[in-house]
């Protein structure tokens, strides 16, 4: 669901006392077509969207209201909740809610986002009850303690001729089942507050996404120590894997080792750095690009951990395990800034028309780097075509998001099945993409590919991901991908939603969940909205 564009444009131009007419005049466009842009019925993004900008002199974020598409996306599944979702809502009542009144908005939202919150513990605590067996042993403990408590209590009173040694030994059962009742029950409680800690790492991934849609997937300063960075190394040599192996070696004393077995063998992956003996090792098969980003990133990690750790004290990380996956995007974030300089990328980004596969060519990266690379160039005044990124394992489970405002990404683990980032496992190794049309009219150009990790030896599987980069289709004529395509036929576009259960297309053959809805059944419950994970540090 898009932002209220259009009624921003229109109480901003009231403002100044402009006329529809004299702005439709200074942008270039017919009134009428100002009216319509006004009454958010026709879209506008691109060149015309910064003329009016310019125009009413406000900036053009602030006019695109970027900033409150994840609160719209957030109404989005709070109106979808089964609590709420047969209520008659008017089809634009959730944008005009951000427009008119943002707070009370906000407010909706915050009290949605504690009430899936107590779901997920709730739960979490009913699955421990149903099936762990520990604490099942630890309530038949408390049960036969407190059993053998009772008929010792009611010995003592019911009996009065029991002689003293009787009593004080009656007495004796009754302190020692006290004390083991005491134990038992310190550790009952024990589970469930680590219960409690693990139904709890939906708010991590949140955290995360929160504070990314916050600095709109770009960090100044962590660009800037990166191109410091790049110039110390290109003072050494060459950017590339010798010239990063020498520097770590004297700068950091730390060993790069190639092939052979790592250092604790049944530990899983392509690469491992060892702090203890400040040894890095790569897997013999871990491509070039591989190699190149993760030295970068341990390079950024070892000589600019100050500025690392100042990104992560400006955010809101409330647990050990959001700083511990803060801490691997933000060391992503500044080895991709190394081997992609802002400046340099976004001025072939442009000139190749976002050709991915050309990118590669020119940084000896993978194609999910330089696709991570392309959702980060936001700089303000510099910005390229705004691209939002899925990554998907063959089960469909998304495994990393990078959101874009405007388009409902799905908060569990399977997006709609009609998205290209599904249909490229089809094709494997070739680019696929698709124009799809949202149920709200809003439309976007997707773009996916499969990615491979190589295997070290036969009886390894092959892993396979899907990547898939997305742009509101305002900006695809910027890209290759938008060639021969007729951008205005919206018959050609492919209807889709966010994922089944948040789809409002009840006719779609390709459903393959049902809707949240309460009529689908008085006996199901809902399952708790786990966020998507993204794996910050492999964009190998």
């Amino acid at each position: 669901m898009r932002a209220p564009i259009g009624f921003r444009i229109s109480n901003r131009r009231k403002s100044l006392r402009i006329s529809q007419a004299a702005l439709a005049r200074l942008v270039g466009i017919s009134a009428s077509y100002l009216n319509l842009i006004e009454n958010n019925k026709r879209d506008i993004g691109g060149a015309l969207l910064n003329r009016v900008a310019t125009q009413l002199d406000i900036d053009v974020d602030e006019l695109a209201g970027r900033t409150e598409q994840k609160l719209l996306q957030d109404l989005e599944e709070a109106f979808a909740d089964p609590v709420v979702e047969s209520l008659p809502f008017r089809p634009d009542e959730r944008r005009d809610l951000v427009a008119q009144y943002p707070a009370s908005a906000a407010a909706l939202a915050r009290l949605h986002r504690a009430y899936t919150d107590a779901v997920s513990n709730a739960d979490a605590y009913a699955d421990r009850l149903r099936s762990d067996p520990l604490l099942s042993q630890l309530l038949h403990q408390i049960l036969s303690g407190v059993t053998a408590i009772r008929s010792s209590a009611e010995i003592l009173d019911d009996v009065p001729d029991l002689d003293e040694a009787e009593r004080q030994r009656f007495l004796g059962a009754i302190s020692r089942e006290t004390l083991t009742l005491s134990d038992v029950s310190r550790n009952l409680i024990g589970q469930f507050d680590t219960s409690s800690e693990i139904s709890r790492n939906v708010s991590p991934a949140r955290e995360i996404d929160d504070l990314i849609i916050e600095r709109q997937n770009h960090f100044p300063g962590l660009e800037t120590v990166a191109d410091a960075l790049r110039a110390e190394i290109e003072r050494a040599g060459a950017f590339n894997v010798a010239t990063l192996t020498d520097l770590l070696r004297k700068n950091f004393a730390v060993t790069v080792a190639f092939g052979g077995l790592p250092d604790e063998p049944d530990f899983p992956g392509q690469y491992r750095f060892d702090i203890l003996t400040r040894r890095m090792w790569f897997q013999g098969t871990a491509t070039l690009a591989t190699r190149q980003f993760q030295l970068a990133r341990l390079y950024g990690e070892l000589a600019a951990g100050d500025a690392l750790a100042e990104t992560l004290d400006s955010a809101v990380l409330s647990t050990p395990t959001a700083r511990r996956l803060a801490a691997r995007a933000v060391g992503s974030y500044l080895a991709g800034a190394m081997v992609f300089p802002y400046q340099r990328m976004l001025a072939d980004a442009e000139s190749s028309a976002y050709d991915i596969d050309h990118l590669r060519q020119v940084y000896n990266a993978s194609f999910e780097q330089v696709a991570h690379r392309l959702v980060t160039l936001r700089r303000p005044g510099e910005e390229g075509v705004p691209f939002g990124f899925l990554r998907s394992d063959p089960a469909g489970r998304l495994t990393k998001h990078f959101p874009l405002p405007g388009l409902l990404l799905p908060n569990s683990g399977h997006a709609c099945p009609l998205w290209a980032i599904y249909g490229a496992f089809r094709v494997p190794d070739a680019p696929l993409r698709q124009v799809v049309r949202f149920s709200d009219g809003s439309r976007y150009l997707f773009l996916a590919r499969t990615v491979q990790r190589r295997t070290a030896a036969f009886r390894e599987q092959i892993v396979s991901s899907s990547v898939m980069l997305a742009c509101d289709v305002l900006h695809a004529d910027r890209t290759i991908y938008a060639s021969g395509l007729d951008l205005s036929d919206l018959s050609a576009d492919i209807p889709v939603g966010p994922s089944c259960r948040l789809c409002t297309r009840r006719d779609c053959a390709s459903r393959q969940e049902e809707t949240l809805s309460p009529d689908a059944g008085a006996s199901r419950t809902r399952a708790p909205l786990l966020p998507t994970v993204f794996a910050l540090g492999d964009q190998g």
